[in-house]
């Protein structure tokens, strides 16, 4: 616990489409500690790319105190991305970032924000997590990355958090580190937050709930497939570990899930793909083989039975649509 007293400055750069809920989970907590202090213990700025107000994914407005250039005292900067972050890559922004973790400000990421703390270099052999619809993209690209599929991760003066919810969790934390845990407890009950989530804690809910299904041989099978899409098992495989006949295997899936074994393992291959080819910019024939499609022929004729539409034009309508930041020169 710190014995500052000096108020902390908090900073947030708000990205184009920037998740409000991740936002709001993570200033009201600061705003909480200062009222049940009854002084300010924490004070926040918002930073745009041009020092215009951002407007969040819902439509929201949130006015600016400036650009990231402006951005002087700050003890801690959080980096908040929604959309699709691996659309960013604006130089500038990385640059200052660099800066302003060499000068010792404590760098974070907030939803998407660990994918634009990689690509400026800040998560080098640092602990991190994301949401985990970016996890397959962020993957791709950056494979070296000591990602964790958790709900917030403290590395030294880095703190990620996979957005939403888990946003309200680490500023509770971090406000329980810097002025003690009655404090933390109190802001956490001042939100009816009666449950205290971990850091360690998962951010998808289990597969069981997910899936509906009870079945432990099931259940089993699922895991193991969505843990091997790139090298998909082969069923033989699958029913055995799962201790059945693959005959048996498939009725429990035919009675629990609706539809074959084969069928649903596809179509957790092309969603994942479908993923990579809207967040990435990895060529067709590396999607299908990210998925454990042998040819990337096989791999369109059931993308465009599944989506309607083939692989590459999913793209071109992923880049004409809402795939690139309006305003923001890419590399």
């Amino acid at each position: 616990m710190s014995d500052d007293t000096a108020p902390r400055h908090v900073g947030f750069l708000l990205l184009p489409d920037f998740p409000l809920m991740s936002h709001a989970s993570a200033v009201e907590p600061l705003r909480a500690a200062n009222v049940i202090a009854g002084r300010t213990l924490y004070r926040w700025s918002h930073f745009t790319l041009d020092g215009a107000p951002a407007r969040a994914s819902v439509g929201v407005v949130v006015p600016a105190d400036g650009t990231l250039d402006a951005a002087v005292g700050l003890d801690q900067l959080f980096v908040c991305a929604g959309g699709n972050p691996a659309a960013f890559d604006h130089r500038p922004t990385f640059a200052r970032l660099r800066a302003l973790a060499a000068a010792g400000v404590a760098v974070g990421g907030m939803s998407g924000g660990a994918y634009v703390l990689a690509r400026a270099g800040l998560l080098e052999r640092r602990r991190c997590t994301i949401h985990w619809e970016h996890i397959p993209a962020l993957v791709e690209e950056f494979p070296e990355l000591m990602l964790e599929r958790s709900l917030y991760v403290f590395d030294g003066d880095r703190a990620t958090c996979a957005g939403g919810l888990a946003a309200f969790d680490m500023m509770v934390d971090l406000i329980g580190r810097r002025h003690g845990a009655a404090l933390a407890l109190a802001v956490g009950e001042w939100y009816l937050a009666t449950r205290t989530r971990s850091g360690e804690d998962d951010q998808r809910i289990a597969l069981r709930e997910r899936s509906r299904v009870a079945n432990p041989r099931v259940l089993k099978v699922l895991a193991l497939m969505e843990e091997r899409l790139e090298e998909p098992l082969a069923r033989e495989a699958l029913a055995e570990a799962a201790g059945v006949t693959l005959r048996q295997l498939e009725r429990l899936f035919a009675r629990h899930m609706g539809r074959s074994l084969a069928d649903h393992y596809r179509d957790l291959r092309l969603d994942r793909a479908r993923k990579l080819l809207r967040q990435t910019g990895l060529p067709v024939v590396e999607v299908a083989m990210a998925c454990g499609f042998a040819t990337s022929s096989h791999f369109s004729r059931l993308y465009r039975a599944r989506f309607g539409l083939p692989p590459r034009a999913e793209r071109a309508r992923e880049r004409d649509g809402d795939g690139a930041i309006e305003g923001v020169a890419t590399r």
